[in-house]
């Protein structure tokens, strides 16, 4: 069966911090818009345990300040599909199409805020344990170790963050740092060196994780001796980066050597009418105060676009 043709104002593929704001924006201005989403709504934010950094919030839970961000969207109007996954879309030429499992839009201008994705530890056996000792997100899982020992690896403040939130459940916390500093802020990793339960391991860095069904020790490695050694270690959350997702775009936009996409300060692509915003962007900070920013600006530009092309 031939699927339905929708002709739309405006998509916005992602509902994270970025793509709810430009969905807030685009209902206030009544266009004709759809905001996809093929996991659960919120992105990054709703894996984080606490706020305390987005303005008129002194702390608040990521995945509340995620489910306001989104009943605000929809009371004013927006249309947003959960869990909806794109297949295939095509950018060359005026013609803009987004091709899901049921229909075929073809949006008037589009709005990338795909986000990115953890990236995988570099490490012996990560692909065997993941899921069974080897994860990426604390929020998700670290309740399934209730005094065990954990060790976490990174260096900036999603790091030190994770750390903290760990040594709700854990026993004891290593937090491996391949150097001898961290980027996260210095309140952040006081906080971290005050907690008795926390180890921080400088100059180390994990190369693998074994055991029978799960993982049951981790090798760390100096990275000024050479020196290894084995941890005692029953799980392990990695936090070095995440990967942007921009596979169904490549194809059409300018990506940077870093796979972010590339664009001016008003949000617009090498594709006139479309727009990338939040941690897909090319930028040089990435917090949820910039991803908001960055979808006011794309929904607005959108809009002076569309009413260009309806004259």
């Amino acid at each position: 069966m031939a699927k339905q043709v929708k002709e739309i104002d405006l998509i916005i593929v992602g509902g994270g911090p970025a793509g709810l704001t430009a969905a807030i924006y685009a209902s206030r201005a009544r266009l004709d818009m759809l905001l996809l989403e093929d996991k659960v709504m919120g992105g990054q934010v709703r894996n984080s345990y606490t706020v305390e950094n987005y303005p008129g919030f002194k702390k608040v839970a990521g995945s509340e300040l995620a489910d306001i961000m989104q009943q605000q969207a929809e009371e004013l109007g927006a249309t947003i599909e959960e869990f909806d996954i794109i297949e295939n879309v095509k950018l060359d030429g005026e013609e803009k199409i987004v091709e899901t499992e049921e229909f075929i839009y073809k949006p008037k201008a589009l709005i990338i805020a795909t986000g990115a994705s953890p990236r995988k530890l570099p490490i012996r056996n990560e692909e065997k344990f993941a899921g069974k000792g080897v994860h990426y997100c604390a929020v998700c899982d670290g309740a399934m170790y209730q005094n065990k020992v954990i060790g976490i690896v990174g260096g900036g403040n999603t790091a030190l963050e994770e750390a903290i939130f760990l040594t709700n459940f854990a026993e004891k916390v290593y937090l491996i740092r391949r150097y001898d500093y961290f980027r996260g802020e210095k309140a952040v990793l006081e906080e971290v060196e005050k907690n008795e339960k926390i180890e921080i391991l400088y100059n180390e860095d994990l190369i693998a994780v074994d055991g029978e069904d799960f993982v049951e020790k981790g090798i760390i490695k100096n990275t000024i001796t050479g020196e290894e050694k084995e941890i005692a270690l029953e799980a392990v959350f990695g936090s070095i980066g995440h990967e942007p997702m921009v596979n169904l775009f490549k194809e059409y936009i300018n990506i940077s050597k870093g796979q972010y996409i590339i664009t001016d300060e008003n949000m617009r692509t090498n594709i006139p009418g479309v727009y990338a915003i939040g941690d897909v962007r090319e930028k040089e900070y990435r917090q949820i105060t910039t991803a908001v920013a960055d979808g006011t600006i794309a929904a607005l530009e959108a809009e002076k676009y569309i009413k260009k092309l309806n004259k």
